[in-house]
C-alpha cells in the first residue's frame, strides 16, 4: 500500500504545483493587462477632452456674427472714423466732425454717411439765409445783387439736393442699392455744383462780398463734399467692415 499512497502524495502534489502554477500566471496576465487597460482608458479621455474643447470652439465660431465687427474702445472708433474720412477730399474736417459721435458697438458706414449729410444740410441751411442778409446790407443796389440773388436760389437748390439724398436712404424695403446710390451721387454733384455756380457768379461780377460768402461756404462745400465721396465708396467701405449694403 505504501507505494500506492506515495504515488497518491506525489500525484497530488503535483496538481497542487499545477494549481500554483496557473494562479502565478493568470496573475501576470492581470498585471501586464492593468498598464494596458490605464494607457487606453487614458487615450479615451483625453480625446473626449479634445472632441469637446474643439466642438465648443467652433459653436463660439458660429455664434459670432461676422457682418457685425464690434468696437472694443474709442481709439477702434477713431481708426473706424478715420477708414471713412481717409476717402474724403477733406479728411480733417471729416473726423473732426464725425469722431464726435456716439460710438455705437456695431461700427455701420451706412449710419456715417447719413450722420455726414446731417452735418452737410445743416451748413446748407445755415448758409441759405446769407445771400439775402447781403443784399439787405447793401445801401444802393449794385451789380453783385442780381448774383446774390442767384446765389440765394442755388443754395435752395443744394439744400434740396442733400434733403433728396437723405431721404433715399429711408425709402423702401433696402435702404441702399446700386441705382440708389446713383441717384444720390447725381444728387450730392449737383449740390456741389450749385455752390460752385455762386461763387462763381459773385466773381464775374467784381463783388466785393465773395471772399464773405467763399469762408462762410466753405464748411458747406467740405462737409458736401465728405458726403459724396463717402457715398461714392460706401459699397467698399462696408466691405472693408464685413458688410454689405442694407
Amino acid at each position: 500500500m505504501d507505494p500506492i499512497n506515495n504515488f497518491v502524495k506525489g500525484y497530488d502534489k503535483l496538481n497542487h504545483l499545477e494549481d500554483q502554477a496557473a494562479v502565478a500566471a493568470s496573475s501576470c496576465s492581470l498585471n501586464l493587462r492593468k498598464p494596458l487597460v490605464i494607457t487606453i482608458s487614458f487615450f479615451l479621455l483625453f480625446t473626449l477632452i479634445i472632441g469637446a474643447v474643439v466642438g465648443a470652439l467652433v459653436r463660439y465660431s458660429y455664434t459670432q456674427s461676422p457682418e457685425s465687427p464690434t468696437l472694443s474702445s474709442s481709439s477702434s472708433y477713431a481708426d473706424s472714423i478715420k477708414t471713412i474720412c481717409n476717402v474724403t477730399q477733406y479728411p480733417v474736417s471729416c473726423f473732426s466732425a464725425l469722431s464726435n459721435l456716439n460710438a455705437s458697438p456695431k461700427f455701420d458706414p451706412e449710419l456715417i454717411l447719413k450722420a455726414s449729410l446731417k452735418i452737410s444740410l445743416a451748413h446748407l441751411s445755415n448758409l441759405s439765409s446769407l445771400p439775402k442778409t447781403l443784399i439787405l446790407r447793401a445801401k444802393d443796389p449794385s451789380p453783385a445783387a442780381a448774383a446774390l440773388r442767384d446765389c440765394e436760389s442755388l443754395l435752395e437748390d443744394a439744400s434740396a439736393q442733400v434733403n433728396n439724398t437723405m431721404s433715399a436712404m429711408e425709402a423702401g424695403e433696402e435702404m441702399l442699392t446700386d441705382s440708389k446710390v446713383e441717384d444720390m451721387r447725381t444728387w450730392m454733384s449737383s449740390a456741389i455744383t450749385d455752390l460752385e455756380t455762386c461763387l462763381d457768379g459773385l466773381e464775374e461780377m467784381n463783388s466785393g462780398v465773395v471772399d464773405e460768402v467763399k469762408n462762410a461756404m466753405q464748411p458747406s462745400k467740405e462737409f458736401t463734399s465728405n458726403s459724396l465721396a463717402i457715398l461714392a465708396n460706401i459699397k467698399v467701405l462696408l466691405q472693408n467692415f464685413n458688410l454689405s449694403m442694407h
